[in-house]
């Protein structure tokens, strides 16, 4: 460089040029802001609305923080990790996802070894499930447990081959498919929460259970037999009760009018009897009074009925004259 101001002269292809002039002040400005970019860049950081920041200084857990705009130490003496806390990870086992979407494509390949399980009954099933889990606690998943997501594997086979060996290949193929992923389900949490992993398992699915392929016909044809013993057993159950409770109501109904036929007669062979007392008793006291009115009241009774009748003198002798038959109705 040149006193006065002046540049460096320079040959370049054969010709010399004069560079210009170095402005110190220039030069330490754009140091000082690049400085300031790299300071603001290595300090400040954003964590997302479904993440939790961890940081580390020099390799040390110091802190963790939530979704927002922070500050560290610049130029790598802190250093923050992303941790998606609030997604849902799929870990599937006996098969995998080839290609998502309204026609989901699935493949086994060399998955099937691990679908593969003996059941309590010595039986094999092929088992498919898939296993869903949240990194709770992003400390505990960065720093506890060297690969999460094998670990997850490994414990969640075990607990499953541990189930269906309880089991037998009925109720893991038909009858407690539902109840498997249940009972799994909390045995995976407490061994994880155990190697403090900081993972919480959000649901354990049976996709299927079916019999190895070359039994599957064999197995299907009785599966066929049991739906339809079910069947037949459903059919007479509701005949059984349909046709019970209906005779069970007609003999309720035959017994009440039985007793409402018993209690009648027994209440008008009281009242006959009553009445007949009281009569006794009346004529006991009055016999000529008490026979006269019981002839009036048969008398009252009995000639309303009668069309015809014929009042004779009763010393009348020859009284067959005075009534008069119909000729016509008279003849043969």
């Amino acid at each position: 460089m040149m006193q006065g101001g002046s540049g460096r002269r320079v040959t370049f292809g054969g010709e010399e040029i004069t560079l210009p002039p170095i402005n110190m002040k220039v030069v330490i400005t754009v140091l000082g802001l690049l400085f300031l970019i790299i300071l603001m860049y290595t300090s400040i950081y954003q964590i997302e609305a479904d993440e939790e920041g961890v940081i580390k200084r020099f390799g040390k857990y110091i802190d963790t923080n939530p979704p927002g705009l922070h500050w560290k130490l610049p130029f790598g003496i802190e250093t923050v990790t992303y941790v998606n806390t609030k997604r849902v990870f799929p870990v599937e086992f006996g098969f995998t996802t080839i290609r998502a979407g309204i026609e989901t494509q699935y493949g086994t390949g060399k998955s099937f070894e691990e679908s593969r399980m003996l059941t309590g009954d010595l039986n094999i099933a092929v088992i498919q499930w898939i296993v869903q889990y949240k990194r709770a606690d992003p400390v505990k998943f960065l720093f506890n447990v060297r690969n999460v997501d094998k670990t997850i594997r490994d414990v969640a086979e075990a607990v499953m081959r541990e189930v269906v060996g309880d089991q037998s290949v009925d109720e893991v193929i038909i009858i407690k498919r539902r109840e498997i992923g249940n009972e799994v389900k909390p045995k995976m949490q407490a061994l994880l929460d155990y190697y403090e992993t900081g993972i919480e398992i959000i649901t354990v699915e049976l996709k299927s259970a079916d019999p190895p392929e070359r039994v599957k016909p064999a197995v299907n044809a009785v599966n066929t037999a049991k739906q339809e013993k079910e069947k037949i057993e459903n059919q007479a159950w509701e005949a059984y009760n349909r046709e019970i409770p209906k005779a069970r109501g007609e003999a309720q109904k035959l017994i009440q009018e039985a007793e409402g036929y018993s209690l009648n007669r027994i209440n008008r062979a009281k009242g006959d009897a009553e009445k007949f007392i009281s009569i006794w008793q009346d004529y006991r006291l009055a016999k000529d009074v008490t026979r006269r009115r019981l002839y009036l009241e048969a008398l009252q009774e009995v000639l309303p009925k009668i069309k015809k009748k014929f009042i004779v003198d009763s010393d009348q002798k020859g009284w067959l004259p005075l009534m008069r038959f119909d000729e016509t109705k008279g003849r043969n």
